[in-house]
């Protein structure tokens, strides 16, 4: 019998409680909005359901506003991969301001996809307040 497609759900977007990525808990929604405000330390994403994933490895991608990282190059869009480990899972992507928040404003894409194709993607918009 052939394995059923995972089923991938964008449950929930906007503004995070403080994500500890040392833990397994996945961070609380404060505010679903597309709205962040341009304040330091602010956590901001989305939560991705999937069910019947188990094993699969999820790539995804954080297309943010144009800034410099360490070495004053323009910073490339952040990338990564991701295991799921059961058929009831839950992934976070997201992001925090940080210093200097002004350069963090503007549009941020956050994009999941798997063996290749989008399966989650949301633009936010941080703004000064």
């Amino acid at each position: 019998m052939p394995k059923q497609k995972p089923i991938f759900e964008i449950y929930s977007y906007g503004i995070y409680s403080k994500w500890d990525r040392n833990s397994r808990d996945i961070p609380k929604i404060l505010k679903i909005t597309d709205k962040i405000p341009a304040e330091l330390d602010i956590e901001f994403g989305y939560l991705l359901k999937i069910k019947r994933g188990k094993g699969i490895k999820l790539d995804f991608e954080i297309d943010h506003p144009p800034f410099k990282d360490e070495s004053g190059k323009t910073a490339a869009p952040f990338r990564g991969e991701h295991y799921v480990n059961s058929n009831d899972w839950e992934f976070f992507l997201g992001d925090t301001i940080w210093e200097p928040v002004g350069d963090k404003t503007g549009k941020w894409t956050l994009t999941t996809t798997w063996k290749g194709k989008m399966v989650a993607q949301k633009t936010l918009y941080v703004v000064k307040n």
